[in-house]
């Protein structure tokens, strides 16, 4: 269609499909003729809508003649998917092969990368959204390990059929239709018709009451994925256009993405290569160029994820937008973004980049501490700052005494950054995290830096007064050894006050080679791997 578009031949409206059959019911779309395919007809008179109900039953209500296509090869769909001969003006008899729709090339790296992330952040009993894009599909191959997910989807594809084999698909925590995956349409192998054909797992709904906002909303854990083609550093998306043509309608993402953002625990992610491999340049943008509508608003907008990471946008400042989409940009262009969020004002002057890599979600590791507490402990970001300031604010004159060795009041937006803007070769740092993603809370943060003449690293520590005593300190110092080891370092310098014996005891374990130095206040422990 998109040449079709280009020379005339046809028209874009870019609206949601959601809002089709409400427009052909006053009219605005008028139905003519309705070309519609079904399945052989039943002993009662009634043939099946097949693998799309869609817009058809509004179609069909409003059109003037119905020409139905009947095929014995169209599996017969359950749901609201059934149609009355005496409706139908005139059936024509085909036998063709249902149209199918597989993927054939496999998928980019940076596609891999980002399903990768995305199937992180899905947990158990969420309910999904498949969509047609690539990466969505790539994503569902990394839920092999969660259970009770459940299916609500406008469209649906072979990608849900190895989680059906393996028992991950139950939908048993839905709140519609228990049980069952709903959808509006199936573009899939004959292996997937064939699966649907009389099936009473699946339930096929017209494309406005699949695709109700509020009924979206109502899900367990809704999760949406909207693929993109760009995004600018405060959060405006651009999903129907690709260098300025028109490249895709927008489907329902608009319902979708608010529906699953007004869910308790939804998520509603876009997704987008770094890239733009044809033109070389960053599909993160400062603004969006020319021929590059904002078709989802900022105000909209909560995950973007790319191949180097993931940015939780909703309820952030601009700067904190642009910090955190510079940091999962393509490195090569970070530098760039960072000068131009400058120069709009997006970003203090004083303020650094750091950070060049992609994010390591593999890194990420959940623990479980004496007191049957867990914790997130994972890489700092830049977009960490204002949490470390608020956990700096919690600690006690004393604690803030012992870590900074004088009495700090307040931690400036420079000091912020070096506990979290680090470059992870030589200044690398972790938090300890918990609550959700959407709304984290930073309880303990650690971090070490290395002295290139000794290949010997400095480490600090600061853990919430309420999770003191819990064994959260002792988690931080293993994972930062563990993490130091595999980059070579040789071991840790800590000096501590010498009235500071828990931290002087954690600073001494982990390590059978420990070397201590007593000066008139401080201890200066030295241990090596």
């Amino acid at each position: 269609m998109r040449a079709a578009v280009k020379q005339g031949q046809a028209e874009y409206v870019p609206m949601s499909i959601a809002r089709v059959p409400g427009l052909m019911a006053i009219g605005r779309i008028p139905v003519d003729v309705a070309l519609i395919q079904v399945s052989l007809p039943d002993e009662f008179g009634y043939v099946s809508l097949g693998v799309s109900v869609d817009v058809i039953p509004a179609a069909v209500a409003h059109a003037r003649v119905v020409l139905a296509e009947v095929n014995p090869a169209m599996p017969r769909t359950m749901g609201d998917s059934a149609l009355h001969i005496s409706q139908i003006t005139q059936l024509v008899w085909v036998d063709s092969p249902v149209i199918e729709f597989v993927h054939q090339a496999p998928p980019q790296e940076a596609m891999t990368q980002i399903a990768r992330y995305i199937g992180s952040i899905i947990e158990d009993g969420a309910t999904l959204q498949i969509g047609l894009g690539r990466i969505t599909n790539e994503a569902l191959k990394h839920l092999a390990d969660r259970q009770d997910l459940a299916i609500h989807s406008d469209v649906i594809t072979d990608a849900i059929i190895p989680l059906l084999e393996h028992g991950i698909l139950t939908g048993r925590r839905k709140t519609q239709q228990v049980g069952k995956i709903v959808t509006s349409f199936a573009m899939g192998s004959r292996r997937l018709y064939d699966l649907l054909d009389r099936n009473p797992l699946f339930s096929f709904q017209p494309i406005d009451v699949v695709c109700s906002t509020a009924t979206i909303a109502a899900q367990h854990r809704m999760v949406s994925v909207t693929q993109a083609f760009a995004v600018d550093l405060t959060g405006q998306v651009c999903v129907d256009q690709l260098r300025g043509d028109f490249y895709s309608g927008v489907a329902a993402q608009a319902e979708f993405l608010e529906g699953a953002s007004l869910c308790p625990g939804g998520k509603p992610i876009i997704c987008l290569s770094s890239e733009d491999v044809e033109t070389q340049s960053s599909n993160i943008r400062a603004i969006l160029l020319p021929g590059e509508g904002a078709t989802l608003p900022r105000t909209s907008v909560h995950y973007v994820i790319t191949e180097f990471g993931i940015a939780y946008l909703f309820g952030k400042s601009i700067r904190e937008r642009a910090v955190a989409l510079i940091e999962v940009a393509h490195p090569r262009f970070r530098a760039e973004l960072f000068a131009q969020a400058q120069e709009l004002g997006y970003l203090p002057r004083g303020h650094t980049l750091q950070n060049m890599r992609a994010y390591p979600v593999e890194d990420e590791v959940t623990v479980h501490l004496k007191d049957q507490r867990q914790v997130l402990l994972r890489c700092a970001t830049s977009s960490d700052g204002e949490a470390i300031r608020m956990l700096f604010h919690r600690l006690p004159e004393s604690d803030v005494y012992t870590r900074f060795f004088r009495n700090v009041r307040q931690l400036s937006a420079k000091d912020v950054q070096r506990l979290c803007n680090l470059n992870f070769e030589t200044e690398v740092a972790f938090v300890a995290v918990t609550g959700t993603r959407e709304q984290p809370q930073i309880v303990g943060q650690s971090c070490y830096f290395v002295d290139a003449t000794t290949n010997i690293a400095e480490t600090a520590f600061m853990v919430h007064p309420d999770w003191q005593g819990s064994g959260l300190g002792s988690a931080l110092q293993q994972r930062m050894v563990k993490h130091a080891k595999q980059r070579g370092v040789r071991g840790f310098l800590a000096e501590i006050l010498q009235a500071n014996t828990k931290m002087i005891r954690l600073a001494q374990s982990g390590s059978a080679q420990v070397s201590t130095e007593l000066t008139r206040d401080t201890t200066r422990i030295t241990t090596l791997f």
